[in-house]
């Protein structure tokens, strides 16, 4: 029987575009990755071969080394279609201490529409950050989203995704290592406020905005909004995009009632084994050390 088409995600729980690339390129030759699942560490052997592989969705906040490489040129004569997850938040050393410039990665988003066409990369402004630093006024991480979004918009970028930092228990002892430091949780109505305000910037410039896992604003906005839940693995714009028949069944690991679209893929990275190096405070998947 002919196997199902399955989608790829390389990955939410580490950085693969920035430090593994080769070890992803060596899983593609022999035609399989072995996932280990981050509950009970059992080894699956996932095939790796196109077909049955549909799309390969990378997540990443440095795609330079991808680039330079070649990998997606590689990839996609080897006949696998790409679809790219880039988050560009504001030029932020204390969230975002080991990225590249934001010049140098706004010149990736670039090239990677240029390579790949801007409707196969999303846009993530992920996660949205309000914090103190050194008994300062309460600061964010969006500084510099004019800058990032006008472009995108010449890149030809339609989609953002954005979604408010939660502050789980591994966030806030990572950030005890840091004195005069911590993350500030802020109301509902500044929230919509937030998001209303880059709806109108992005709309002017035909970007649309969605959120991930942001259920209870979305409820609350007002119904003239278009800001929509997002879907970061859209297995149905990914048949728009490239034909083809995927599942369309809701992805049951992520956190749908918190608003997720995620439809189902297979993520092939690993906690334990793709320790991502970019030491981002607000990280979700790396351990609080």
């Amino acid at each position: 029987m002919k196997p199902d088409a399955v989608v790829i995600s390389a990955s939410r729980r580490s950085d693969i575009p920035a430090f593994f690339m080769p070890w992803f390129m060596a899983c593609i030759a022999q035609g399989e990755f072995e996932v280990e699942n981050p509950y009970n560490r059992r080894i699956k052997r996932i095939p790796a071969t196109a077909p049955p592989v549909h799309t390969i969705v990378f997540w990443s906040k440095n795609f330079g080394p991808f680039l330079d490489a070649g990998y997606g040129e590689r990839l996609r004569q080897m006949g696998y279609q790409l679809y790219f997850q880039f988050t560009l938040n504001s030029h932020e050393p204390v969230l975002e201490p080991n990225l590249p410039g934001l010049e140098q990665r706004l010149e990736q988003m670039h090239r990677l529409c240029d390579r790949f066409g801007p409707q196969a990369v999303n846009w993530r402004l992920d996660p949205i950050c309000h914090y103190r630093w050194q008994d300062a006024d309460i600061r964010d991480n969006l500084g510099d989203v004019q800058r990032i979004a006008a472009a995108a918009a010449a890149a030809g970028i339609q989609r953002c995704t954005t979604s408010f930092m939660d502050v789980y228990a591994k966030i806030a002892r990572r950030t005890e290592r840091h004195p005069g430091f911590r993350f500030v949780e802020v109301n509902r109505e500044k929230r919509l406020k937030i998001l209303l305000d880059l709806e109108q910037m992005l709309s002017a410039l035909n970007i649309r905005l969605f959120t991930c896992c942001e259920n209870e604003a979305l409820a609350a906005l007002p119904a003239r909004s278009k800001i929509a839940p997002a879907a970061c693995v859209p297995n149905d714009f990914l048949m728009r995009l490239y034909g083809g028949r995927l599942s369309r069944r809701h992805d049951p690991g992520q956190r749908r009632s918190s608003g997720c679209g995620c439809r189902v893929s297979i993520d092939i990275g690993s906690y334990a084994r793709h320790r991502c190096l970019h030491g981002c405070l607000y990280c979700y998947a790396n351990p609080s050390a």
